[in-house]
């Protein structure tokens, strides 16, 4: 019933990529907010970005729900590869290339232990596109493969173990699909939990990614961001979904009560630049680099995230009032990559 590529087919395919680039939790989760303004803004991209490939320049398909469910420790996981317009910065629309309409993709939960059953529908007519999980062992070359355009592929592997990891998309050219939208985070959480558990008021998602010329893998290997930006995505009923945009966890803050712990679950999905996560006004009680329990570390000001790298960040918020969060690399932050917390008494 799911159809993968063949070696040849993947070769072909691939080289179809690169010729055309050369010429041109669970049930928590909420679509994206977008502007209303954007379908209007969207209507000009073709014009502002000419390397849009042909069969994408009239393409905008609306955010598809994460589809997953459990049956005891198997998981079932289905999402879809689609072409959406992301609004980066007021009239600047980027026609993305996403896992379910959404940059960065829809976060994906799961235990220590469980066996990830993943479904990739392909709804992109032109590219192949495929799922890479840095959170699992697997052989790449079985079941990170292609999966063509209009078809659809399921693969299996165990996820083994616990930390905040990068999802993206693998295929040739790789940074092409990840600067150009197509990546995520998936949450593995620890089979005995962390030990400051008791300890946690509220825990949020935050997500770094950046931005480059629409499309333009010289500009995507050799260039700067023209935007790094932060996202959150809801981890709980009630918290923002937000896309990797301008303001995006300014517009929609994190919030917590004075006197409260909070946990973040931290990722850098890049493609290409260091995160120095810091919270201004605070420091890290207690850091699990990579999110795993293993690694546990307290009282830093700062954490150090390389393309891909994820950590659980905790820290207590002593006063009322609005804390901002940035990556310490103030030329990133000055491009977008800042986030507030609003802390009430």
């Amino acid at each position: 019933m799911f159809k993968k590529l063949g070696f040849r087919a993947i070769v072909g395919l691939s080289s179809l990529v690169l010729l055309l680039a050369a010429c041109a939790n669970e049930t928590n989760e909420t679509k994206p907010e977008v502007s209303p303004d954007l379908e209007k803004a969207a209507e000009t991209v073709n014009a502002k970005t000419p390397n849009v490939i042909k069969q994408h320049a009239d393409l905008n398909e609306k955010p598809i729900p994460l589809e997953m469910e459990r049956d005891g420790s198997d998981v079932y996981v289905k999402m879809t590869a689609q072409i959406s317009d992301i609004e980066i910065d007021e009239g600047n629309v980027y026609k993305a290339w996403t896992f379910n309409g959404q940059a960065p993709g829809p976060l994906v939960v799961v235990n220590e232990g469980d066996t990830i059953h993943f479904t990739l529908e392909n709804h992109d007519p032109a590219i192949p596109h495929s799922m890479d999980f840095h959170a699992v062992h697997t052989a790449p070359s079985k079941n990170f493969t292609d999966v063509a355009p209009n078809e659809e592929g399921t693969f299996s592997y165990q996820a083994s173990n616990p930390g905040v990891f990068m999802y993206h998309c693998g295929t040739d050219p790789v940074l092409s699909h990840i600067a150009n939208g197509m990546h995520g985070v998936i949450i593995v959480k620890p089979a005995d939990g962390y030990p400051t558990d008791q300890e946690v008021d509220k825990e949020y998602v935050v997500i770094q990614n950046e931005w480059y010329k629409y499309n333009d893998l010289d500009d995507m290997t050799n260039g700067v961001p023209s935007h790094v930006v932060f996202s959150t995505k809801a981890l709980h009923q009630g918290q923002p979904n937000t896309n990797g945009t301008v303001g995006a966890v300014i517009h929609s803050p994190l919030e917590a009560k004075e006197g409260d712990k909070v946990r973040i679950y931290v990722n850098n999905v890049g493609p290409n630049e260091v995160s120095s996560f810091h919270v201004i006004g605070t420091m890290f009680d207690d850091v699990y680099i990579d999110g795993n329990p293993a690694n546990h570390y307290k009282g830093m000001q700062t954490i150090m995230l390389p393309a891909s790298g994820g950590a659980v960040v905790e820290f207590t918020l002593k006063e009322a009032g609005d804390y901002k969060f940035v990556t310490h690399q103030f030329n990133h932050a000055t491009k977008g990559a800042a986030g507030l917390i609003k802390v009430t008494k």
